[in-house]
Parts: structure tokens; C-alpha cells; sequence
């Protein structure tokens, strides 16, 4: 799949955190991007759809989001929680009201 070139990491995500099988994987965020599953291995069409969805892309470019904010948008995207994110969003909570 290719990793961030494409949607590995994100098929990966659901692999991991909703215990679905490869297939099932790739279809739920083909459907989630609005693509087929074909568009989702092909990171000409990924690196514009990231880039869109501002979800982040291999090379570093001025104003993109990176890190943590592109998780945080991938997990908003995917309906799932990263922990580093609930981690985060803690955090800033709590500082927040303290």
C-alpha cells in the first residue's frame, strides 16, 4: 500500500484499532475518501487527496499539517481514536481550564 505515498498507514490503522481484515480495510477508507480501492494504492492520486484532506504527505511542505495534527485529522476522518491524540487533547484540556 505504501505507507503515507499512499494509504498504508491508514488501512493499517484500521487494521489495528477495529480488527478489520486487509479487504475490509481498504474498502472502509476507499469509502471514507470518496475513492475506490484501486485510487487508494495509487499515490499520484493520494498525494492530492492528502493533500486536500490535509491529513499529511511524505515531503514536508510550508503550512501542512504534521505530526500530531495530521493524526488528529485522520482519526476525525476515520472515526477512530489514536492515543496520542486523546493523550494530547487531554492535556490541552486540562492546561486549558487550569
Amino acid at each position: 500500500m505504501g505507507g503515507i505515498r499512499t494509504t498504508g498507514d491508514l488501512v493499517a490503522r484500521m487494521q489495528m484499532t477495529r480488527k478489520m481484515r486487509l479487504p475490509e480495510a481498504k474498502r472502509y477508507v476507499a469509502e471514507k475518501l470518496g475513492l475506490s480501492v484501486t485510487e487508494i494504492s495509487d499515490s499520484t492520486v493520494m498525494r492530492r487527496v492528502r493533500e486536500e484532506l490535509d491529513i499529511g504527505i511524505i515531503t514536508a511542505v510550508a503550512g501542512a499539517a504534521k505530526g500530531l495534527e495530521a493524526k488528529a485529522r485522520i482519526a476525525d476522518l476515520l472515526g477512530i481514536k489514536i492515543n496520542s491524540v486523546e493523550r494530547l487533547k487531554r492535556k490541552m484540556g486540562q492546561s486549558s481550564v487550569g
